[in-house]
């Protein structure tokens, strides 16, 4: 077997310990196309879910997930990443996301104690993480995790907010250059902090890590 492979199954299970101790429900994904079975073929069964939307995540495009989730039969989808809507509208779509059955996202960092950091710039996903939907799903690819607090809050400033800024295109410090300036851009993407110690209730939050770096 790949030494690799090998090295993150082992770690993977350990992980999925730690988040089922904090009362997450986890589950295990070899491959990230093994993702959207998981999600759109038990949880939102398990779950009954009728309305389904979405955190700002490259994860849930690139398993797969989003597509897929808008070809559910009966199952509305509230479409927060359609772009051809207004932003007044856009951000109404968000508010009513927060009342949905099931939320899909993916997660800024996962700390080897199990906890989920994440960095936001309008705070839909990290409100949506905390409380509102019934059922949260986060998918964790390897990449995401971290040592602990402080390592996850370093990538997700010094890597993961760059990268998203380059990707949204926004008009930022940190855009051109790649290192955080703390800037005062009315485009800054980090406003608001969020960390997940625990799920309440108890198996609301699915955690999926997977066995592939996804996302940024």
């Amino acid at each position: 077997m790949d030494p690799i492979r090998k090295f993150w199954d082992a770690k993977l299970d350990i992980l999925a310990d730690k988040l089922t101790e904090n009362g997450f429900t986890a589950h295990i994904a070899e491959r990230g196309l093994d993702v959207s079975d998981i999600i759109l073929n038990k949880i939102v069964r398990e779950v009954k879910a009728k309305t389904i939307s979405f955190g700002g995540s490259k994860s849930v495009v690139d398993t797969g997930v989003y597509e897929g989730a808008k070809a559910l039969k009966g199952v509305k989808v509230l479409d927060t990443y359609d772009l051809s809507s207004s932003l007044e509208d856009r951000v109404e779509l968000r508010r009513q996301a927060l009342l949905s059955d099931l939320f899909i996202t993916g997660t800024n960092a996962l700390t080897e104690d199990g906890q989920l950091v994440n960095l936001d710039g309008m705070g839909n996903r990290v409100s949506a993480l905390s409380f509102g939907p019934k059922n949260v799903v986060v998918i964790i690819g390897r990449n995401k995790v971290c040592l602990d607090i402080d390592q996850a809050m370093g990538r997700i400033k010094e890597y993961a907010a760059p990268v998203n800024a380059m990707r949204l295109k926004r008009k930022t410090p940190c855009a051109k250059t790649g290192f955080c300036a703390d800037c005062k851009s009315p485009e800054r993407i980090c406003n608001a902090w969020s960390i997940i110690e625990k799920s309440a209730p108890k198996g609301r939050i699915h955690a999926i890590l997977v066995n592939e770096d996804l996302g940024f």
